[in-house]
């Protein structure tokens, strides 16, 4: 394969992890409370040939001495946007916006028979039943919100409103007008949200931080109860801009043209030289 060939095919490559990016990032663009990923390249290294020792020879030159061979580019990261999304008003108690952009709830995943911690930004909440008569405050997937002693949080049954504060403090309401303080959400301040890992169904995970020399309070930490930022009765929307994105993926698509353009024009100009007599 020829240098040009290639260049074009890495960078094609490359290319295609953008598109799929943006494509993620437009499909979620009605996810509650989902964070865009946005991508950035590299040149990779690049070949400096000097075919003109001479430079005083080249009167008039404006262009810097010699050619340089490069090998393509390189998606050197794939970042997390933690740009607020829209507040939308819901009116439904149990629908909790978070209005602080680096603010998380803590879940606790069933994997494989083991509990592990995720965190959301997704406030769209539910109650589950058990066998006990207690009413669990679950995820739409089914994943268990947890208070500020790390456990599944739980709401009695029978109850005619229910309140949380903007600092997560539950407080359910019976018929006959008493209240019954029930717990408090855990909310989690991300210091560094680009070591988030995502799982799957908008959730994260943090990173072994052991082996990224890296202790908690370097990456994360309890929001305070005046730090709160819980809005109850509303959603976060996604912090995707469509028209962004669509501009964007038609930039990736044309350059991921360019450079299909560029193999073909290769295999052309190899053709030519292959019926040189």
């Amino acid at each position: 394969m020829n240098r040009a060939m290639l260049t074009a095919t890495v960078t094609m490559g490359q290319l295609q992890k953008k598109i799929d990016t943006i494509g993620h990032n437009l499909a979620n663009s009605n996810t509650n409370g989902f964070k865009k990923r946005e991508t950035s390249f590299n040149d990779l290294l690049f070949q400096q040939i000097n075919n003109q020792p001479r430079t005083n020879e080249e009167i008039g030159r404006r262009t810097p001495n010699g050619i340089r061979q490069g090998s393509g580019a390189k998606l050197s990261e794939t970042n997390l946007r933690m740009e607020q999304g829209a507040i939308k008003v819901t009116d439904r108690p149990l629908d909790l916006a978070l209005t602080k952009p680096d603010q998380f709830f803590e879940l606790l995943v069933d994997e494989n028979g083991e509990f592990a911690t995720r965190y959301t930004r997704d406030g769209a909440f539910y109650l589950s039943p058990d066998e006990d008569g207690q009413m669990y405050l679950v995820t739409s997937n089914g994943d268990f919100v947890v208070d500020t002693d790390g456990d599944p949080i739980t709401v009695p049954e029978n109850f005619k409103n229910i309140k949380i504060t903007d600092a997560g403090e539950i407080t359910v309401t019976y018929d006959d007008n008493t209240e019954e303080y029930v717990g408090q959400l855990q909310l989690v301040q991300i210091l560094r949200p680009q070591l988030l890992l995502s799982t799957g169904d908008n959730q994260y995970a943090l990173p072994d931080l052991e082996q990224l020399n890296l202790v908690e309070d370097e990456v994360y930490q309890l929001v305070e109860d005046e730090d709160g930022s819980i809005q109850q009765g509303a959603l976060e929307m996604s912090n995707v801009d469509v028209a962004t994105e669509m501009t964007e993926l038609m930039t990736a698509q044309r350059s991921y043209q360019f450079n299909a353009k560029s193999i073909s024009i290769a295999d052309q100009m190899a053709g030519l030289v292959a019926n040189l007599r």
